[in-house]
């Protein structure tokens, strides 16, 4: 008799076979390794505009439908950007989910060839929808918020380990980081202020944000 273990097998390994090809994209600075599935196939190229004229080729060969890849700042904007002008369909998939998706299927071993093929397997699996290309303003708010999520998080670290120091100078240096931090925060938030300010459908959209009671424009400071 079929266990339910096995009976979920086969229907998820049904799914997969029948689903269109998907090529898994995994994205680094210098390099894109590309995987296609259900056949297997892999190409490496470089992420540059040769190395992208190479990949398209090789995914119109595939005759790949849908394409998946992480998002990882500016190294795939270029990447995306080419697959919307040759009408090729995308998602560009959360780290964090795409991590997840690893972890339930057990494919752990981290090799670019792995990650591609792991994507792969993702889209013909789960199906994500399809993503739209950013605009440049999208895309300068995105990078905006990720630095400055990166300083309250350094922001964070140093005032935990402020709280064990006992020498005077590392105090004072780190009250020094602090301030330096303080700052950058801010000028970043004045500039996501005066992005916004240049789109009116952003505007409308940040004044409602901030005139809710508990958000306002403390929210921005939620993340510390």
């Amino acid at each position: 008799m079929t266990s339910i273990g096995q009976w979920e097998m086969a229907q998820t390994c049904s799914k997969l076979e029948s689903h269109d090809v998907v090529v898994g994209i995994d994205v680094s600075k210098d390099h894109l390794d590309a995987a296609q599935y259900p056949s297997g196939d892999l190409i490496q190229t470089s992420n540059d505009t040769k190395g992208l004229r190479t990949l398209l080729r090789w995914i119109g060969r595939q005759h790949a439908v849908h394409v998946v890849f992480e998002a990882t700042g500016p190294f795939h904007r270029q990447l995306e950007s080419h697959l919307a002008k040759a009408g090729i369909p995308f998602s560009r998939i959360n780290p964090r989910h795409a991590r997840k998706f690893a972890e339930a299927t057990g494919k752990l071993a981290k090799t670019d060839q792995v990650d591609a093929m792991m994507l792969a397997r993702m889209g013909a699996l789960l199906e994500p929808r399809t993503s739209t290309i950013c605009n440049e303003l999208q895309s300068a708010l995105q990078e905006l918020a990720a630095g400055r999520r990166n300083l309250t998080r350094d922001r964070t670290a140093l005032l935990n380990r402020q709280q064990n120091l006992q020498l005077s100078l590392l105090k004072r240096l780190t009250r020094y980081r602090l301030r330096q931090i303080e700052a950058q925060i801010a000028a970043i938030d004045q500039a996501i202020s005066e992005l916004i300010s240049t789109d009116e459908s952003l505007s409308r959209k940040h004044a409602i944000l901030v005139s809710i009671p508990g958000i306002g424009e403390a929210g921005c400071d939620a993340d510390r």
